[in-house]
């Protein structure tokens, strides 16, 4: 059975020619048109890369500081002992402690947006796998969140560096701003993040790299963006 679409999706999804492939910036402007709920949708972009996820060598993890930040404040939590508590404490972080949190966790408490941990916890942390990997949480070296430099770490994450990683579909998914941010700002994010993208490709992948990118805004339909032509838009400033 066929999903009904509301009245505004259907003409949201109406103003979206079909087939075609924009620029990042008339797709900015478009996603601006079609992001008509009630409330300050945040801006999607997915991306889609010719890389086969089972094997580690193509394996596509980093993080990228928005220029922008997301237009949500996330809630940092970090694991740490002794005088790195106060630290973290003092950089900003929502929630800190050692074992007892480790344990909290353990029990199911989940309320936090991004774990830090310093390298001295990481014993701990590993019991927390299964329930940390699957939502993207577990802390890493690769992507900073594992590290001593605790007031460094804190600071970006809050002002808007973001996570990025292959699904088992090879596919990115980031929210990376809202609709009350400036075309300017949407664009700084949009392009930002994919050049960050373009900036990790693996060097076992061979062929065609992104395979397809697009915007969304939350409830609203998928904008097509040609990738060739965003890398000339970004390749002409």
């Amino acid at each position: 059975m066929a999903t009904k679409r509301s009245k505004r999706l259907t003409e949201a999804a109406n103003k979206v020619e079909k087939g075609k492939a924009y620029s990042m910036k008339e797709a900015i402007a478009l996603f601006k048109e079609t992001a008509t709920a009630k409330f300050d949708e945040s801006i999607e972009v997915h991306i889609r890369l010719g890389v086969d996820p089972r094997h580690a060598d193509q394996q596509v993890r980093s993080t990228v500081g928005l220029p922008h930040g997301t237009g949500v404040t996330k809630r940092v939590l970090v694991l740490a002992m002794g005088e790195k508590v106060k630290e973290a404490e003092e950089a900003g972080a929502d929630f800190v402690g050692g074992e007892d949190l480790v344990a909290k966790i353990s029990g199911g408490w989940l309320d936090f947006d991004a774990m830090i941990a310093t390298p001295d916890m990481m014993k701990s942390v590993g019991r927390l796998g299964k329930l940390l990997g699957p939502r993207g949480l577990m802390p890493s070296a690769k992507t900073g969140t594992v590290t001593f430099e605790l007031d460094h770490a804190v600071k970006e994450i809050k002002a808007g560096r973001v996570e990025f990683r292959v699904d088992k579909f090879g596919i990115i998914h980031n929210a990376v701003g809202r609709k009350s941010f400036t075309d300017e700002q949407l664009y700084d994010n949009v392009k930002t993040i994919f050049q960050a993208v373009m900036k990790a490709r693996p060097a076992s992948v061979k062929g065609t790299y992104v395979k397809s990118f697009s915007i969304a805004s939350t409830m609203g339909p998928g904008i097509k963006i040609d990738p060739q032509t965003a890398q000339k838009e970004i390749a002409a400033e």
